[in-house]
Parts: C-alpha cells; sequence; structure tokens
C-alpha cells in the first residue's frame, strides 16, 4: 500500500519562518520507492527525527522554487547520494530551479545525481517504476511552478492562484488529492489556494479523499484547520482531511 507522510504543513512566509508550525514538505511510498516533495526548512533534520535514512530515497521533487519548498533540497542531495558516494537519486524540477539567476541547487551537487529533468505542462517524467506528470503550470507570483500527479494516483495542487482552468484540466476520481490552501479567505494580490478554492476543485476533481495543508500565519492563527477540513467534508460530500506535522495517510 503506497503512503505520504507529513513533514511539515506550514505555508507562506509568516507561518514557515516563524516556525508556527514545521516544513520540509512530504514523503511519499509510491511503487516501493521514496519520493520527497518539495522540502522546504528543516526537512533533512525532520526525517532524522522520524529515523528515516535519507539514503533510502529514491527521487526528489520541487514544484517550485520559493524557499519554503526548497530550503533543503541541496541538503537532501548530499544526504541522499552520501555525499557523492552513492549515485541512485533522481532529481526532477522546473527549469528554473537548475538554471538561471534564481537557481536553487548548487551546480557541483548536479553531479551527484543519478537522472535530472525538468517539468513543462503536460509533459510526464519517469525515474524507475514512478510517472510524474506536470499537470498544470500555475499563476504563482510570476514563478515557475506546477501541479503533479503522480502514478495517476496522487494530485498535488501547490500553490497557485485560483483559475477556472484548473477545473478542466486536473484529472478526475484520482485517489488522492493534496491542496496547498494556504488562506481561509481569499486575499487580493496574494496568488495562494483559499479554503473557498479548495472546495471548488473538491467538487470537480472527486478525489476519493482529499487533504488540505501548507496553511499560512492567518489562517492558522484564526482557525482549526481539522474543524475547516469537516466543514469541507460537508460540502463536497469528500473526505476531507487536515494534515498535521507527522500525519502518515495511506491509499
Amino acid at each position: 500500500m503506497d503512503k505520504v507522510i507529513f513533514l511539515g504543513t506550514a505555508g507562506g512566509r509568516a507561518s514557515t519562518f516563524r516556525l508556527v508550525r514545521r516544513s520540509g514538505g512530504f514523503l511519499l511510498s509510491l511503487s516501493s520507492k521514496w519520493i520527497h516533495v518539495d522540502p522546504g526548512p528543516g526537512a533533512f533534520v525532520y526525517l532524522h527525527q522520524m529515523d528515516f535514512d535519507p539514503r533510502n530515497l529514491d527521487l526528489i521533487v520541487l514544484s517550485h522554487i520559493h524557499l519554503d519548498h526548497s530550503a533543503d533540497v541541496n541538503s537532501l542531495i548530499e544526504s541522499a547520494t552520501d555525499g557523492g558516494k552513492r549515485h541512485h537519486v533522481a532529481l526532477f524540477a522546473p527549469r528554473s530551479a537548475f538554471e538561471g539567476e534564481d537557481k536553487v541547487i548548487l551546480p557541483y551537487l548536479r553531479r551527484r545525481l543519478a537522472y535530472e529533468a525538468f517539468f513543462e505542462e503536460g509533459i510526464i517524467l519517469e525515474y524507475m517504476s514512478i510517472k510524474v506528470k506536470a499537470v498544470m503550470r500555475h499563476r504563482h507570483h510570476n514563478t515557475e511552478t506546477y501541479a503533479l500527479l503522480f502514478n495517476g494516483k496522487l494530485l498535488y495542487v501547490t500553490c497557485a492562484l485560483f483559475e477556472d482552468r484548473m477545473l478542466e484540466v486536473y484529472p478526475k476520481h484520482v485517489k488522492v488529492m493534496i491542496i496547498n490552501t494556504t488562506l481561509y479567505d481569499k486575499k487580493a494580490h496574494i496568488e495562494h489556494l483559499s479554503v473557498e478554492d479548495a472546495v471548488k476543485l473538491i467538487k470537480e476533481v472527486k478525489p476519493q479523499k482529499a487533504i488540505i495543508t501548507h496553511f499560512g500565519y492567518d489562517f492558522l492563527k484564526s482557525h482549526k484547520p481539522e474543524e475547516v477540513a469537516k466543514h469541507i467534508t460537508s460540502l463536497t460530500g469528500i473526505e476531507t482531511l487536515a494534515a498535521y506535522d507527522g500525519m502518515e495517510v495511506y491509499f
């Protein structure tokens, strides 16, 4: 059985860097392979705290380059490859993570990787038994950002401004849909998803299970995510969970 483990559930600058909750993205155990998605600040430490050896990682994935999604990516490459002694780890990310003035991957560490590939909308990247499709390029503060589909089972809706096109492009009836729900209410000029947006997406995609995560500071200050998840369940008829730091979900 596959599973997802949430190393951290903070989203946005204030929630992440005030350490209201942990960051660090999430681990996927998929087709007997281990994938670390969006290793934000603390990911390396949190893996060791849960007694997970980074050398067991097969693939690292970045949805985009913002620090709350990528801060520990270099530490993970170095630890997963045992300082270059092991040559088995791949990295999938937007081209902007590898190239240009805002690149986040240290050039010398790219030589540690067994394989690297760039996301483009509609393209499926493959490594071992893992397939990752860049379903849609999101609007997110002028940063190259993608919604990702893992092995046709898990849809990761990373940070974005809501667009009606999502309702058309996202695959339907996936097993799990993870939505970065940083805002409770929409805020002008902030290109993050809100609870209202999550409800629209869940109603249209109709996953077997939905999980909201990546909560912003104002969301956590004023609302209880688990109560919000219950409310979303009542509105959509789809079981919706609120992720918490360390939560494991099997699917």
